[in-house]
């Protein structure tokens, strides 16, 4: 009977030990976990107006020649804040206008080309209008208007830091009615645009750019 107490008082003993680490690597298990989970920061988010740039790239030649070129003026309108960059710019209207085109040539020939031949050669382009639009997956687009039509273009949202983001898309001119104009620049800068193969042509796809800081309270 002794030999039966003593068994028995091992087995609870060891019990106790087993339940006792038990809990303690289950402690160090749920520390380790808290320590890893990312914190969110919280916050008000708006843009701020004057610092929005925008540029594109136009292609020209069939080994589709890349150049450049940035618009100096951009005035939003219609700005809110929101607790996301994207919910702050949501619903953000723009207007760009042409004649602030810069491309950085030389020769100070190109520009007045592109103006005169390219958006001169289509209607109420004064102005680039549009608007920004962020769907309920937050994925987000930029309605834009130009030569008298309005389409949509899908961006790709880069978040470079917590308050500058950027946004790239693909504008596709034939959705805007405009391969008249894409013709008349190419007539213009025929020689320009011709390539090693003898043919000349203007590309009627544009990537577009722009680059966003916010301020966040």
């Amino acid at each position: 009977m002794k030999n039966l107490k003593l068994i028995a008082l091992s087995i609870i003993m060891i019990s106790a030990v087993s339940c006792k680490d038990s809990k303690k690597s289950t402690e160090e298990t749920t520390t380790d976990v808290e320590t890893t989970t990312p914190q969110t920061t919280e916050g008000t988010y708006n843009v701020i107006n004057d610092s929005t740039k925008v540029s594109f790239v136009a292609y020209k030649t069939t080994d589709k020649v890349a150049v450049g070129g940035t618009f100096k003026e951009i005035t939003l309108t219609n700005t809110g804040e929101g607790k996301t960059a994207l919910e702050a710019l949501n619903g953000t209207k723009f207007n760009i206008p042409v004649s602030s085109l810069f491309t950085n040539d030389v020769t100070g020939t190109r520009d007045p080309k592109i103006l005169k031949f390219f958006f001169g050669a289509m209607k109420n382009t004064t102005l680039i209008d549009g608007e920004f639009k962020v769907a309920a997956d937050n994925t987000c687009s930029i309605d834009v208007t130009l030569n008298g039509k309005t389409a949509n273009i899908p961006l790709k949202y880069t978040e470079n830091s917590d308050t500058n983001a950027s946004f790239d898309g693909v504008m596709n001119l034939e959705n805007w009615d405009a391969l008249a104009a894409v013709a008349s620049i190419n007539k213009a800068c025929e020689a320009l645009h011709t390539g090693k193969d003898g043919v000349s042509k203007t590309w009627s796809e544009v990537a577009v750019h722009a680059d966003v800081l916010f301020n966040k309270k």
